[in-house]
């Protein structure tokens, strides 16, 4: 199989909300040759919090040029707002395939945010699927937008 070249890594993060579609998605990635990178939990802890693995995947997103994150809790917008408080850090929220696919064709997202109880298993493999297929347009509106966006 050939190894793909989309992502150098990516990061994976999730709470106890989150955690059995994490595990189910470093198996399917790391199936296709993804290079994952689990940051926890490492094992289910329904005392976890969701911030403690929103800032590991945040950080290590921003230092590893190139590379994605995925994280999953409730919601995702606990994950989102974690994962941007952090520099380079552009995390959107996957709720749809078309949604996963704006975020990295305009937005040149690099963190997805997914909300474990309103999803099912296989929408969030077709949404991390589009996440990680689709490639920033390069689009010189899009450019500008985005600069403006650093504080």
């Amino acid at each position: 199989m050939k190894k793909n070249l989309k992502a150098k890594s990516v990061y994976l993060g999730a709470d106890h909300n989150g955690f059995r579609l994490k595990e189910l998605l470093k198996n399917y990635l790391s199936e296709r040759n993804y290079l994952v990178r689990d940051l926890g939990n490492l094992k289910f802890d329904p005392q976890d919090d969701y911030p403690d693995y929103g800032k590991k995947v945040a950080r290590a997103v921003a230092k590893d040029k190139g590379s994605l994150g995925i994280l999953l809790c409730g919601s995702g917008q606990g994950m989102m707002i974690t994962a941007n408080k952090f520099t380079g850090i552009r995390a959107t929220f996957g709720y749809t395939q078309s949604a996963a696919k704006l975020s990295r064709h305009d937005n040149d997202s690099n963190v997805l945010c997914l909300p474990a109880w309103q999803l099912k298993s296989s929408q969030v493999l077709r949404i991390v699927n589009t996440f990680l297929k689709t490639e920033f347009s390069q689009i010189e509106r899009h450019k500008r937008r985005i600069k403006k966006m650093k504080a």
